[in-house]
């Protein structure tokens, strides 16, 4: 080799260094897929911090950087939570984190986890939810979307500015609820349910368009829920309600990456995610209590024998619920077995 060939090899080893270090898997030049994430929150509540970020955070890892995920929180993309489900059927976002009961009765087999006194703890919930989704919905309800992770947050609770210890003192309030579910438990109770998102509370109980909310402990501080009302009720033993979410993936995105990118998405996806997603989620509920305890608020638990009445009042619901699912050809009564059956089976795995 002549000493010019030899000099032009190392220069060209040396580019190819300086390329490669230059354009790594952490840079836009390596990133073959962008998606946009899209959901409600403000970046720095729980769910967006504590799951949404870390699961794009391992996708784009796991890809060798050549996922990248925009992040796009309190519906910076446009649009109201309601529609965040079609965005991602029609592309608008290719990544949606939704609440499933912001389209009440469109995903109507998802509501067997909402229902009054059904829910033990967030993983136990989460896994049941995910082998069901599986079974009865994924090729059904959800047909249109690719669901990545389908999960439920801990005990729901009431937070009031007027304390409520029996069913008798929601008479009258009116009561931000979440989903069909928590809406027909509270008509059933009293009060009068109003229909809004989450981000919309502050304002709702600031001006005094709602009295309280039915939302879990976790997402109270974000919302600054303990600065504008005093008295939060929890319950003994299962938890008064929940609300059902998915990581849903427009259908088309995911089916045009290549498979190793199909790889680093799936991975990052189903049974494991959903139970760390709800159990990560319900974690949250510590801190947040706390907060209220250090404000001096009035928390108010239910014990086990003031839970029979609420449940007493509740079990209409359950036969509603069974009639409307049969109207719409399922068989209401045989999810409600099976989903009790599976959440009895999980919940000592996951028991604290």
């Amino acid at each position: 080799m002549t000493y010019r060939r030899k000099i032009l090899g190392l220069i060209g080893g040396a580019a190819v260094a300086a390329l490669a270090t230059g354009f790594g898997a952490g840079t836009a030049l390596a990133q073959e897929v962008t998606l946009k994430l899209h959901q409600f929150l403000p970046a720095q509540a729980n769910v967006p911090k504590l799951v949404l970020d870390v699961w794009a955070d391992n996708v784009e890892k796991d890809s060798g950087g050549r996922i990248k995920v925009e992040r796009y929180p309190s519906m910076q993309l446009g649009g109201k939570p309601p529609e965040l489900m079609d965005q991602a059927i029609d592309g608008v976002a290719d990544v949606v984190w939704t609440v499933v009961g912001y389209t009440p009765g469109r995903f109507p087999s998802t509501e067997v986890f909402e229902l009054p006194f059904m829910m033990t703890n967030a993983r136990a919930v989460s896994r049941a939810y995910w082998e069901m989704f599986e079974k009865h919905m994924k090729d059904t309800e959800f047909k249109d979307v690719h669901i990545l992770g389908t999960w439920v947050h801990g005990p729901g609770m009431i937070h009031t500015k007027d304390p409520v210890e029996k069913p008798e003192d929601l008479q009258g309030m009116k009561i931000r609820g979440g989903s069909r579910s928590v809406n027909s438990l509270l008509t059933k109770l009293g009060a009068t349910p109003v229909g809004m998102p989450v981000p919309a509370v502050p304002e709702g109980l600031s001006k005094g368009v709602i009295d309280g909310t039915t939302i879990p402990w976790e997402v109270t501080t974000a919302l600054k829920v303990p600065e504008l009302v005093e008295n939060h009720t929890e319950f003994s033993g299962k938890a008064l309600y929940t609300l059902t979410f998915v990581l849903a993936m427009n259908k088309a995105k995911y089916d045009s990456l290549p498979d190793d990118l199909k790889a680093a998405v799936d991975k990052n996806s189903g049974l494991d995610f959903s139970v760390f997603a709800g159990g990560t989620q319900a974690d949250s509920d510590g801190p947040a209590r706390k907060v209220a305890e250090d404000l001096g608020n009035n928390i108010i638990t239910i014990d086990e024998a003031g839970v029979a009445e609420w449940r007493a009042l509740a079990q209409p619901i359950y036969d509603e619920w069974v009639a409307d699912m049969n109207s719409k050809g399922i068989d209401g009564q045989a999810l409600i077995d099976e989903a009790q059956m599976l959440i009895e089976k999980y919940t000592p795995d996951y028991a604290n």
